[in-house]
This record gives structure tokens, sequence and C-alpha cells, in this order.
């Protein structure tokens, strides 16, 4: 089942994918806030359920996407796991033994259809498709034998990033992350039950129909089972964060010359079993 957050007649809620529409779940279910509290009281299966069996209240062009979870507690990000992005960097180094990791906030992503913000303090705004887990249970120190079972859904993002601003400081790549609506995430999250989030995926990128970027999971080299256990080895994932799982190569600031975005560039992001994240990109003005 695909499951997504919308606004609609002026109102945020979330729902479900069915029956050639959107049903409105959360209209239906007033003690469930947003996805984020169905995915903690484990109701996900019952809400399909309820979904498929009932009329759908808007079409997807009544809606405005958000953020599948926009309220997540942490959205964690994984750079440089493309075995073939490590050698793109042509440093000669080897392959690493653990993962790089980096956050996001919440302001820094925007839903599908949305416009992509460029900030004028730079003209380095690059994109970065990716595959994204959706957490769907509290855990800690989980095997990789058992990471499968603590995924609720997969998603889509664009990690967009601000090439300059991560050059800033040695170690520090914050400050490219961050920039408000810089990147996107969506356009809903399909659940584990619907496509297995630990199968092999293809995520490809293009930008104006130009295909930039193109892979998939079988060249991670820290597949998604990994990330988990590495993650939970330190931290506790609650339901509903975000994880990112690292962009193949192809970016913009891998070619020569560079092609970073600019006004009015359409940025497509697919996903095999989930759909495309789509984005205009505009100037930020405020």
């Amino acid at each position: 089942m695909k499951f997504l957050t919308f606004d609609a007649n002026g109102q945020t809620s979330f729902g479900a994918v069915a029956n050639g529409g959107v049903v409105d779940l959360g209209r239906r279910h007033e003690d469930l806030p947003d996805l984020r509290q169905a995915i903690r009281e484990d109701r996900l299966g019952t809400l399909a359920t309820e979904a498929k069996a009932a009329d759908a209240d808007y079409t997807l062009d009544d809606i405005i996407f958000l953020p599948p979870v926009p309220n997540p507690e942490k959205i964690m990000c994984v750079g440089v796991n493309y075995a073939n992005r490590n050698a793109e960097y042509k440093d000669g180094s080897d392959l690493p033994k653990y993962p790089s990791l980096f956050m996001r906030s919440r302001e820094s992503l925007t839903g599908h259809l949305q416009p992509i913000l460029d900030p004028p303090e730079s003209d380095q705004l690059d994109y970065e498709g990716e595959i994204v887990m959706i957490i769907g249970k509290e855990c800690r120190r989980v095997s990789q034998a058992d990471a499968h079972t603590v995924v609720a859904g997969l998603t889509i993002m664009n990690e967009g990033s601000l090439r300059d601003y991560i050059r800033h400081g040695k170690f520090n790549v914050t400050p490219g992350k961050n920039f408000e609506s810089s990147g996107s995430v969506g356009p809903w999250m399909v659940t584990a039950e619907e496509l297995d989030p630990m199968g092999e995926h293809q995520v490809t990128t293009h930008v104006n129909g130009e295909k930039r970027q193109n892979d998939t999971t079988e060249s991670l080299m820290f597949p998604f089972r990994r990330i988990i256990e590495y993650l939970t080895s330190f931290c506790r994932l609650k339901p509903g964060d975000v994880i990112a799982t690292g962009t193949p190569n192809g970016a913009g600031a891998r070619f020569d010359p560079p092609k970073y975005l600019t006004n009015g560039d359409i940025v497509e992001v697919t996903v095999s079993g989930i759909g495309t994240l789509k984005n205009t990109v505009q100037p930020e003005t405020s």
C-alpha cells in the first residue's frame, strides 16, 4: 500500500493511494493525528484494508504532496555508499569500513511536485537520487538478520546539496545539506508488505529528461541491513525516522564542467516499485 501525507482544501491529512485516487484516512480517524502515529501504533495493515474498501476522496491532482512523514524525529543520511561513487572521487581511497553519516532537518525537504529552492548564497545546487527507509518500530542494537523487521516501508529522496557549502569545513557537510527546501522526499511510502525493503531496487535520476544516475542496490558498500545494524549500535531509531541510503554516481558535481541545477530545471528520481519523485527548481526569494 502507498501511504502519503498531503494538503487538501486547506487541511493537512494522511491517507492511502487506492481505487483511483486518495483515501483520506486522517479524516476517518481523528485519533490518528498523522502517519507517524499510525506507524507507531502498528496500524498500517488495518488502514490498508480499510482504504482498499473505501471510495477515494480526492484525485492525485486535487492534493498538495507533503513529505510522507513530515515530522520525523530523525532524518539520517548515508554518504558515498555506492562502490562506483567511491571510485568517482578519484582519490585512491580504500573502501570504507563504516558508513559516513550526517543529519538533515525537516525544513530542508519538500514534497513531490513542490519547488526545490535554489538559494542566492550559492550557484552549486546539486541533485542526489536516493532510496529511503522509513522506520516502523522503536529499536536498538538490531542484527542484520532482523533488520527487515523494523522497516515500515520505502520512499524516494532527492537529497539536494549545495556543494560549496559542503566544503566550508574539513569534516562539516551540515550547511550544504540543510538549506530550506533544497531537497525533496516522496511521493509516498510503499509498505514493506508490498515491496521488500531488503530486495534489489533500481534508482535513476533524470534532469530535464537526461539520464544522469542509474544503479541498483546491489552496488551498495553498506546494504540496508548493515545500515540498520550500524545506526542502532549507537542510537535508538523511532517509528517514522527517515534513513536516506546514499546516491549513485552521476551527481552534477562529478561532470566536467559541473552540471549544477538552475531555475526551471526538472529533476525526476525513479525507484523501481515505488514510482517517481518530481520537482522543479526555482530561485529562493525570501
